[in-house]
């Protein structure tokens, strides 16, 4: 699967652009501040549909526009699809196929498949848990689209059910009578079923992708694992494996919080609480792994994640934002070798001789928001 074509309308710093792609690697060249990371975020939001440097659609509209439209050509085998996404902040976002009539967002999920390593991916290793759960749910709807659903239900019924523990707890402290909580157990039964479902794939994917990033960092670091992926619940689901025990036991777990659920006023149990523990030898990696351990590892589970995906289905398209100049030449060279054979790699960087030689192919120049072939 590739993209042959990449059209914007108002998106970031582009009023309009065009840009012809490819097989095999592009590069996008040119001084930090013009644009280039703009054009691979582009192709990642159809993807994932949503951004991996900002959290919301808001900034992802050029400054004075109402509304931004990211179009793209792809290409798989002998099918040719025009996929299209129409960003409107504070409104529902738009979403065309084959320019036929309007379709949900999520409908184009799986259309464009990509794998993405940025800078920002440093997280993934030194930040907060809510990176892990992003990495492991993103990567989730990529092998499963209808995954999407499964997660909007699930934060859908979390909002409700937060709204109930907070309106309760505000009752509590401020001496009003007891609120009917009844409808709590309807909420319980919602949240661990979608929930069950949630992290019955993510355990699932772990234990796929465990094998493969551990390949990956000894490629990338010779002699300095092996890695371990461990998932670390809110609830207890020891030796549980259907989606029906999961489903017990976050049920099991919220009944058992409840108490202090109300105190808090918010729900504390769910996959929306729970952490992946990457290990590096015996150690956490978090706290003990080194600047270049942690870059190693972040890059480790991003190709993991390309192998499984190139295995599974349609080959994405890898978006390498920056790396190369992150990293020291040794890595450098062993990442080039190890991505260079991919079906299409869109690489960007601030001069062409952080571009290593092996990944020859189409340089663009950017430069004050005009993409120009070389």
């Amino acid at each position: 699967m590739h993209v042959t074509h990449l059209s914007l309308a108002d998106f970031r710093s582009y009023a309009r652009a065009e840009v012809p792609l490819d097989p095999g690697v592009t590069a996008f060249v040119g001084p930090n501040g013009q644009g280039k990371t703009n054009l691979v975020e582009a192709v990642g939001y159809l993807a994932t549909l949503g951004s991996h440097r900002v959290s919301s659609d808001a900034p992802l509209v050029r400054m004075g526009a109402d509304r931004a439209v990211v179009r793209a050509a792809v290409t798989q085998g002998e099918r040719q699809q025009l996929v299209e996404l129409e960003l409107n902040p504070g409104r529902a976002n738009r979403a065309r196929i084959n320019r036929s009539s309007q379709v949900r967002p999520r409908d184009v999920l799986g259309i464009v498949r990509t794998v993405l390593f940025a800078p920002e991916d440093l997280a993934l290793v030194k930040g907060d848990p809510g990176e892990r759960r992003r990495f492991l749910d993103e990567l989730i709807t990529a092998r499963t689209p209808r995954m999407a659903g499964v997660r909007s239900d699930y934060e859908r019924v979390l909002k409700q059910r937060n709204t109930l523990l907070k309106s309760a707890a505000m009752a509590r402290r401020h001496g009003g009578r007891s609120m009917d909580l009844s409808t709590l157990d309807v909420w319980d039964q919602h949240l661990a079923r979608a929930g069950a479902e949630l992290l019955a794939q993510r355990l699932d994917l772990l234990r796929t992708l465990e094998p493969l990033a551990d390949k990956a960092y000894e490629q990338l670091a010779p002699g300095g694992g092996p890695i371990g992926l461990t998932y670390r619940g809110s609830a207890s689901a020891a030796g549980a494996v259907s989606r029906e025990e999961l489903y017990e036991a976050l049920l099991g777990a919220l009944g058992e919080a409840r108490k202090q659920e109300i105190e808090r006023g918010v729900t504390l149990v769910g996959p929306h609480r729970d952490d992946v523990l990457l290990g590096l030898g015996e150690l956490p990696a978090k706290g003990y792994a080194s600047h270049g351990e942690s870059w190693s590892y972040a890059l480790a589970l991003r190709l993991a994640s390309y192998e499984l995906l190139r295995t599974e289905g349609a080959e994405p398209v890898l978006i390498l934002d920056d790396v190369f100049a992150e990293l020291d030449a040794r890595r450098r060279e062993r990442l080039a070798e190890l991505v260079a054979g991919g079906e299409q790699v869109l690489v960007t960087a601030a001069v062409d001789d952080d571009v290593p030689g092996v990944l020859a192919g189409a340089r663009f120049g950017v430069s004050g928001g005009e993409v120009t072939r070389w």
